[in-house]
């Protein structure tokens, strides 16, 4: 099969039309820098979609092959297959100049780039394509975006399951078909610039021990010291600093790279000293004491309260102003509202003037009475789309696509559909069923397509009381997914029940497809005080996971990024992960538009829940989700909620330490 193929005009679709590197692995693991390539395979296509090459191999590792249940590799099969550097060159022929593409692309990627720097040498590639992250572009109708599922669904037949060769020839031909699907879509390739890493071994930080108890706030004047409490250090000390801080986190104390309000006390001999951690020490009251005073102090620690996996619910998201949990099952006010604040928040984890404490009051008031209304209640289960439709939310089932007005204009149509039981779509995609214009919409350049696709276009008025034709039969698409309003949150179950492991979970974010400026995703690790563990637990683009590999960062293209975190591995301290983005640059979310945000066990598994955010117009950053613990569980919040700084500023407010 060829993409030249009279099913798929490639005139004018320069943006389609790419030397290929198909590209699939078989690892001892899942963590790069620590695992190792078992096999490879390389398949190399022209322009015009034709084979032009292909390589396989087995390959030695020098270490326990893992899970051996899962690819069939025992360390006898190995024994006497070449190491990678010995390979190393032939597959860098193969890549040299065109676009590596796997199915979760940035895991070959990774692991290759890792294999390439031990055997001394550089990764080839300038660019890459998630074959997961164009389908969830093109979105098809399946149930998920495994590559058997969609393989299935393009008429692709799949011998052997997780064996190097044939992954790679069935993922050819699932890339030919998902980029006959895109080009039908006119959707733009989602390419991930591919930079050489500076650091040939991406050595990693070593992680730090998490602390096992609760904060207990403030050391009293003259002590004592408690397990649990925050400890900065700054400036030159007789005992070395690493000793210090191994002796105080034996101790059970929490040892901190930065000064907050939750700061229990800071270490110093030289307290007017004038540096960062003193002066903020002083703003916010923090206790000082010297190093002597510490040492006699850290003597005789008190024992603190263990932290403990069935706790209460964290404390409240960072700016009051964030909305209580939503009862997503009961339909909201029926008149539509933009979702922005009239003025900038207060950085989270800031201490507010006492005017600002006095208005925030009341909805820190009502968030913790819906967090223990909803401890008392059972929990509500939004509506999903293939639910049978109801006379309030008639376009359950739906999604639909707003074009043009104003943001605030597209914005009140996005909140009016989710309340009549839609899914408010910002891309073009197969999954849209319909498309409401607003003040200029005729002119959007995706009205060709929508015309040619014969997808029902109505006026804004529609969607005061919306008619339309009913949908085919449920077909299996993973868009049967939670629609969260701004504010709604939803339980993350163990797909398998009960039992098992819990999955890798992730929050995808994705905008408008044509966006030129650069949004960062970012995540957070945080105590119950709303602050990081450590200045490592802030994860963004310059470091894409935290030491332990708990929370990683995923580039699925230039509109969409991915968190992924492991839920079950998190420490007890860690309460909640809070998933944020940032704008670079002058521009706001205001001239972006609205994030989608979905959230799965899994890049390729079926989303549990989505949501459509928009943050207004002059916020350069914006709380997307927060991932947090209800007693045993772990629940999901679609947050929403944009600010007008910038994102050291955010990061600050999370006890991150930004250098000035």
């Amino acid at each position: 099969m060829s993409l030249a193929s009279p099913a798929l005009d490639l005139s004018g679709l320069h943006d389609y039309a790419f030397d290929w590197a198909l590209v699939d692995v078989e690892t001892s693991g899942l963590v790069p820098r620590r695992d190792r390539v078992l096999s490879v395979a390389v398949m190399t296509l022209g322009q015009d979609g034709k084979r032009t090459g292909e390589f396989s191999t087995l390959l030695n590792p020098g270490c326990d092959p893992g899970p051996v249940h899962v690819h069939g590799l025992t360390a006898e099969r190995l024994r006497g297959a070449p190491t990678f550097d010995q390979v190393a060159g032939r597959i860098a022929d193969m890549l040299r100049g065109r676009v590596l593409v796997a199915h979760n692309a940035q895991f070959d990627y990774d692991f290759l780039a890792h294999e390439f720097a031990r055997a001394g040498t550089m990764l080839p590639v300038s660019q890459r394509l998630c074959t997961v992250a164009l389908n969830r572009r093109v979105d098809p109708p399946t149930e998920n975006l495994k590559l058997g599922t969609l393989a299935a669904h393009y008429g692709v037949p799949r011998l052997k399951a997780h064996d190097a060769l044939d992954d790679t020839r069935v993922l050819a031909e699932v890339l030919r078909a998902s980029l006959r699907e895109a080009a039908q879509l006119a959707l733009p390739l989602p390419l991930v610039p591919c930079p050489p890493r500076q650091d040939p071994r991406f050595a990693p930080k070593p992680p730090k021990t998490p602390c096992a108890y609760r904060n207990p706030g403030r050391m009293a004047a003259g002590g004592p010291l408690v397990q649990g409490m925050k400890v900065a250090v700054t400036g030159p000390t007789e005992t070395s600093r690493a000793e210090l801080v191994i002796r105080a986190a034996a101790s059970g104390l929490n040892m901190v790279t930065s000064v907050s309000r939750h700061t229990s006390v800071l270490v110093t001999n030289e307290s007017s000293s004038g540096s960062a951690k003193a002066r903020r020490a002083l703003a916010e009251g923090v206790p000082v004491v010297d190093e002597p005073a510490f040492l006699r102090l850290l003597a005789d620690v008190r024992p603190g309260t263990p932290h403990d996996g069935a706790a209460a619910v964290p404390a409240a998201a960072p700016s009051a102003s964030v909305p209580a949990p939503v009862r997503v099952s009961v339909p909201p006010a029926r008149t539509p509202q933009p979702v922005s604040d009239a003025g900038p928040a207060p950085a989270p984890g800031a201490s507010a003037e006492p005017a600002e404490q006095a208005e925030q009051a009341a909805p820190a008031e009502q968030a913790e009475q819906a967090e223990q209304a909803e401890q008392a209640e059972p929990s509500h289960k939004p509506k999903r789309e293939t639910e049978p439709a109801d006379p309030a939310r008639p376009l359950t089932g739906r999604r639909v696509l707003a074009l043009g007005g104003t943001h605030p204009d597209a914005a009140a149509a996005r909140t009016r559909i989710v309340e009549l039981g839609g899914a408010a779509a910002i891309n073009l995609s197969a999954s849209v069923t319909d498309v409401v214009l607003l003040d200029g919409g005729e002119a959007d350049r995706r009205m060709g397509r929508i015309t040619s696709l014969a997808i029902p276009v109505h006026q804004s008025r529609w969607l005061e009381a919306p008619v339309a034709a009913a949908l085919p039969s449920s077909d299996g698409r993973h868009g049967a997914a939670h629609i969260l309003p701004r504010g709604g949150v939803v339980d993350l179950p163990h797909p398998d029940g009960a039992c098992g492991p819990m999955p890798r979970w992730t929050v995808t974010a994705s905008w408008a497809q044509l966006t030129a400026c650069e949004i960062d995703v970012v995540a957070f690790v945080v105590d119950e005080d709303e602050q990081v563990l450590a200045d490592e637990d802030f994860v963004f683009y310059g470091a894409p996971e935290n030491p332990g590999g708990t929370v990683r960062l995923l580039s699925d293209g230039p509109t969409e990024q991915t968190i992924s975190v492991d839920l079950a591995a998190l420490p007890p301290s860690a309460r909640k992960v809070v998933v944020a983005a940032a704008v670079d640059g002058a521009p706001t979310f205001g001239d972006i538009g609205a994030v989608h945000i979905n959230s799965g066990p899994g890049t390729s598994a079926a989303p549990l829940a989505q949501a459509t955010l928009d943050a207004a117009t002059t916020e350069r950053t914006m709380l997307l989700a927060e991932m947090y613990r209800r007693g045993p569980l772990w629940r999901l919040r679609a947050v929403g909620q944009g600010y007008d700084h910038c994102l050291d500023t955010l990061a600050r407010g999370y006890g991150v330490e930004i250098a000035d």
